[in-house]
């Protein structure tokens, strides 16, 4: 393939033993791009360019401001904010606003609306990882079609999240045809039930151990039945 392939990386994901390996693989990327943004990079004027446009979701502002390099951040914020103080102050004083019509079909918004609406959406640290993350997704077909090893380890794998199993489902049929994407969509979906079921069993018996009746059956696989459920459900890993 010409654009680059991912393999080690996807298979030390496969390798753990994680409620799903796709969350691995994007919270090692997040990891990565926290780090870049705020490293010495946001001195550069490309990048900050870009940071000064676009801001960062609220997600990644939370773990911006706990990586702890607080003046970069400061930094980044001010020009960011110059920045958009600077367009809706043209935006705003170029705008008309009039009443609208009953009659009339709403159209798409423009202007501030589109524009806060705009920034709402964007995040720089998000852009960045979403560059090499779908190149994960790409080379976890490509290892399924080459390599018998991988086919093994995805296999014997614990399933993946719902939202992580929604885009190898939706991804298919653009990397895979014929047998060998109908093999790939039986196991996919094999594994992403059964260990949906398997974890949901888990979470039931922790529940039931809140009932006196149970205070003295052993916990079994339930004690961390909850934080490994809200992965599955949220791609979330409960530290």
């Amino acid at each position: 393939m010409k654009e680059q392939l991912y393999t080690i990386p996807v298979m030390d994901a496969y390798r753990e033993d994680c409620e799903c390996p796709v969350c691995s693989m994007y919270n090692s990327l997040e990891l990565k791009a926290i780090d870049f943004t705020m490293g010495p990079s946001y001195m550069e004027d490309d990048i900050r360019a870009v940071t000064d446009k676009i801001g960062f979701c609220n997600t990644h502002i939370k773990q911006l401001y706990n990586n702890q390099n607080r003046l970069g951040l400061a930094l980044m914020l001010k020009t960011h904010m110059d920045k958009t103080i600077d367009d809706l102050t043209k935006l705003s004083g170029s705008e008309k606003i009039s009443a609208p019509s009953l009659f009339k079909k709403k159209t798409e918004s423009k202007g501030v609306p589109a524009y806060i609406e705009a920034l709402k959406h964007s995040c720089y640290v998000c852009d960045r990882i979403e560059m090499t993350y779908k190149r994960y997704l790409i080379t976890v077909f490509y290892l399924y079609k080459k390599e018998s090893e991988f086919r093994d380890l995805f296999r014997a794998s614990k399933g993946l999240c719902t939202n992580h199993y929604a885009d190898l489902y939706q991804m298919a049929p653009e990397q895979l045809s014929g047998d060998m994407l109908q093999s790939f969509l039986a196991d996919l979906n094999k594994l992403y039930l059964d260990n949906m079921k398997r974890v949901r069993d888990d979470l039931s018996w922790f529940i039931d151990k809140f009932d006196y009746r149970y205070v003295n059956e052993p916990w079994k696989n339930s004690q961390d039945a909850l934080p490994r459920t809200i992965q599955k459900t949220n791609s979330f890993q409960v530290e």
